[in-house]
């Protein structure tokens, strides 16, 4: 149990259901046998989550994440300059708060800082709300620009996974018009050495990774677009030449089932909607997301603060479980799977 890696989460907006997430996912007692989780969050937010969600877990300070125990029934919260100096805040439930959004953008800073320092194995990230971020005065619009600018990342990426399918996208919040554009040898390529390199850190010798295509039907050889001919597969072919295991480009409406049928170890997909759509249809609740082309190992929900429903233990924690699950594995190198 001493080798266990420790793992920051932070409490993402404590005006949403971020705070009673982490709370009832701490309730899954087997998750401490591969961490030892600490909170980045206040005590009192996270002692209302708990009341919230009917358990009664002991909330305990810490004052540095090394004196993190992880002892399952204690959930211990980071104290001191860590934590922002927002335990005295009194954050509205349910409604857009500029001061959740500043603390939630504090605590996703602070452990991102601790992750490049080495201080944490790795960062697990309930979810922020980026109007409330704006309104509090952040210049990021979200977490992936905190760790863009915090590592010089040229692009942070996204990968979905629910269970056995996994899809790295090539772009993600882009109109669509603009997405397409963006299918570009270079970018595919770019992505397809990324992938390999994180899925070789992660334990796979050689990672299977399916090349999606952009257009109906891989384009039919060309009678449905080009953009298969002139940019997807000279991507393939150069990522193949280098060592890296990758075929494509394959038709969409096919490849997701075949990776779940363990043709492949991870879809790469051209635009969001692209895997969005495969991984919410084929498991929304599990669903969580990997972020990849950052120095550091960050998982998250897959899934927004619902104000509507806010303080009112109706919120599903699974994913908050699956993201805790994974982002422990991977600390421990010990695979995806």
């Amino acid at each position: 149990m001493t080798d266990r890696p420790l793992i920051g989460i932070t409490m993402g907006d404590p005006s949403g259901i971020g705070p009673e997430v982490v709370a009832a996912a701490l309730q899954q007692r087997s998750l401490y046998d591969g961490m030892r989780p600490f909170v980045l969050g206040t005590m009192k937010d996270v002692q209302r989550a708990l009341e919230v969600v009917g358990a009664d877990d002991r909330v305990q300070p810490i004052d540095k994440p090394a004196d993190a125990a992880g002892k399952p029934g204690v959930i211990e919260v980071l104290s001191g300059s860590y934590a922002g100096g927002f335990e005295d805040t009194v954050f509205p439930v349910g409604e857009l708060s500029a001061e959740s959004g500043a603390a939630s953008h504090h605590w996703v800073e602070t452990a991102a800082k601790m992750c490049l320092s080495g201080e944490i194995a790795a960062m697990v990230t309930a979810p922020v709300n980026k109007e409330a971020w704006q309104i509090s005065g952040s210049a990021d619009l979200g977490h992936q620009e905190v760790f863009k600018r915090l590592t010089n990342a040229q692009t942070v990426y996204t990968m979905l996974v629910s269970g056995k399918l996994r899809c790295m996208h090539l772009s993600t919040h882009k109109p669509l018009i603009e997405a397409c554009k963006f299918v570009t040898t270079e970018n595919i390529l770019t992505a397809t050495r990324i992938t390999h390199q994180a899925f070789k850190s992660w334990g796979f010798d050689s990672p299977r990774i399916a090349v999606a295509a952009l257009n109906p039907h891989g384009s039919d050889n060309g009678l449905i677009g080009d953009t298969e001919a002139k940019e997807i597969r000279p991507a393939v072919e150069a990522a193949v030449a280098e060592g890296i295991n990758a075929t494509g480009p394959h038709p969409a409406d096919s490849v997701f089932n075949q990776a779940l049928n363990d043709r492949f170890d991870v879809v790469l997909v051209m635009y969001h909607d692209q895997g969005h759509i495969a991984i919410k249809v084929h498991g929304f609740e599990e669903s969580i997301s990997v972020n990849l082309g950052i120095p550091f190992i960050r998982t998250s929900v897959d899934h927004g603060t619902a104000f509507d429903i806010a303080g009112q233990n109706k919120a599903d924690s699974t994913s908050m479980v699956e993201a805790m699950r994974l982002g422990s594995a991977l600390a421990a190198r010990k695979g995806i799977a």
